[in-house]
């Protein structure tokens, strides 16, 4: 096998007709001969290209709705074929098969179609069977053969070719291998995933899981790490599918909490109304609603002012221009909203470090999606934390019932809490945190630190007394014991909202009517690990 192969002929066979005329051109200016089926060899004829029909080749027609068409020795001898093989070579002249150097080849859009929530029928027609089997052989020829999946690597192709006469290197020919393989893999892994969705199976016997680069981040968690971001083609709005307007290239904890910021954002519906939610290392500083975004962005900001600094905000609204020039008036790292006024891009404009995120869109907090977590020698999957609790699922276990004010802000501090890293214990007062306590080891832990930081908020905003004073409390997980229920209590929370469930429910529902609380159970716990 020598270095550089030329390429004499080629089969493009495309359903993403992007470029597809443009290089079928550049390649017959090469003297390159053009096989072809259906809807791509029509395509180049329409355009005034020469091109072979496969069924010239094989012998045989299309069949079975187009089922069966390059599924035959002659296209698969072509690319298998190896060249310095004398006995590969007489093989291809005794049954007169010619040589294949080039294979263009997209797949059947199962994918798209599958997003687009088509019927079962029509997924299953989606699956491409001929285009995944000549990639592989082709792909596994590399030594020969280039094989191209992607759009984008046209003109690489071309500046290849130009650069050696009309003949590609080994080393183009195993980059485009190695994406070929990605590529089927990925096709195959959409295909068996949507099946187990199909089937209902919880644990299929194997998982597969893939992911399409989107970009190389400069490192990982820290400097020494190496990372990179990838999408998983859900579509699911939000930093992934996002449009940067502005700033620096994001970085791997940048994107980690962004997502945490517009996930949590996402709970709040913009028809009820404005709120924002300022994130810090994937936990939340301040949460608020408000009558008007700059509103929500202010209660937000004042629960953790030092924190906020250098933090992620998410909008459940189109950023406006009042609230744009409050959010510059301190270093933020990431702005992440479902649109902006022209007014507002040009105020961030000013901030050209300030990264300016738009996603048209908010995510579905109830739509179920698989979540991944690597442990050492395996993954963790498990349905995303999609749980709702309305009014109705809530039960009082108190002989005080909250008021119709204190179950709203019951409720705002559960969906709060469920963004928040267990031990997670949050204090809510008239639609915004007053205090977050994170990721401690113990439930009482968390509620000391939430009493902490708000009573930090009343330093920092000169209030006579701590806001957490007449405040609702969420906690993510039951209460094991009284004292951090007492803890919340101390701090001045006037009613509580968790799960229940512990051996001691009725322990700690008694030292809450002792302390004159109101308390709810929801039946279901959030932790987030």
């Amino acid at each position: 096998m020598t270095d550089l192969h030329p390429v004499r002929r080629a089969l493009l066979s495309v359903s993403d007709k992007t470029g597809l005329i443009e290089l079928a051109t550049a390649l017959a200016e090469r003297g390159v001969e053009l096989l072809s089926t259906g809807g791509s060899a029509k395509a180049m004829r329409e355009a005034g290209l020469a091109v072979k029909d496969v069924s010239e080749i094989t012998g045989f027609p299309e069949m079975m709705d187009g089922r069966v068409k390059t599924l035959h020795p002659k296209v698969h001898g072509g690319l298998l074929a190896l060249r310095d093989n004398d006995a590969h070579v007489a093989a291809m002249d005794e049954h007169g098969i010619g040589g294949i150097d080039l294979l263009v080849v997209n797949l059947y859009p199962f994918e798209a179609t599958v997003a687009a929530g088509a019927d079962y029928e029509t997924c299953i027609e989606n699956i491409d069977i001929g285009g995944p089997a000549m990639i592989r052989a082709a792909a596994k020829n590399h030594g020969f053969v280039n094989v191209v999946v992607d759009v984008e690597d046209y003109d690489a192709l071309l500046q290849e070719l130009g650069d050696n006469d009309g003949q590609t290197s080994y080393a183009f020919r195993q980059f485009l291998a190695q994406k070929a393989y990605a590529r089927t893999g990925a096709y195959d892994a959409a295909v068996s995933n949507w099946m187990a969705d199909a089937l209902s199976l919880e644990a299929p016997k194997r998982r597969a899981v893939a992911g399409e680069l989107k970009q190389t981040l400069r490192y990982g968690e820290n400097s020494h790490q190496k990372a990179a971001f990838y999408t998983d083609g859900s579509n699911r709005p939000g930093v992934a599918t996002a449009t940067q307007l502005q700033g620096k290239e994001l970085s791997y904890n940048n994107i980690n909490d962004t997502d945490a910021a517009f996930e949590l954002v996402a709970e709040f519906d913009p028809a009820n109304g404005p709120a924002c939610a300022i994130i810090k290392h994937a936990n939340p500083c301040g949460v608020a609603v408000g009558g008007s975004l700059v509103e929500a962005y202010q209660k937000a900001f004042d629960c953790d002012r030092t924190s906020a600094f250098g933090g992620i905000v998410a909008l459940n609204q189109p950023l406006d221009a009042e609230t744009a020039s409050k959010i510059v008036e301190i270093f933020t790292e990431v702005v992440i909203a479902p649109g902006a006024s022209d007014e507002a891009k040009e105020i961030f404009a000013g901030k050209k470090n300030l990264r300016l995120l738009l996603t048209d869109a908010l995510p579905d907090p109830r739509k179920p999606i698989m979540a991944y977590k690597q442990v050492a020698g395996g993954l963790l999957v498990q349905d995303k934390d999609v749980g709702y609790v309305g009014m109705e699922d809530l039960k009082v276990v108190t002989k005080k019932a909250p008021s119709d004010a204190e179950m709203a802000d019951l409720l705002f501090a559960w969906k709060v809490a469920k963004h928040v890293k267990s031990n997670a214990i949050v204090y809510v007062k008239d639609g915004a945190t007053v205090g977050v306590g994170a990721g401690q080891m113990s439930r009482l832990d968390s509620a000391n630190v939430a009493a902490s930081k708000a009573a930090r908020m009343a330093d920092v905003l000169g209030m006579d007394e701590s806001p957490a004073k007449g405040s609702a409390v969420a906690s993510d997980a039951f209460f094991p014991f009284a004292d951090g229920l007492l803890e919340a209590a101390a701090a001045g929370g006037k009613c509580v909202i968790q799960p229940g469930g512990s051996m001691r429910d009725n322990e700690v529902i008694a030292a809450a009517d002792e302390a004159g609380l109101a308390m709810v159970f929801t039946g279901m716990r959030h932790f987030r690990h």
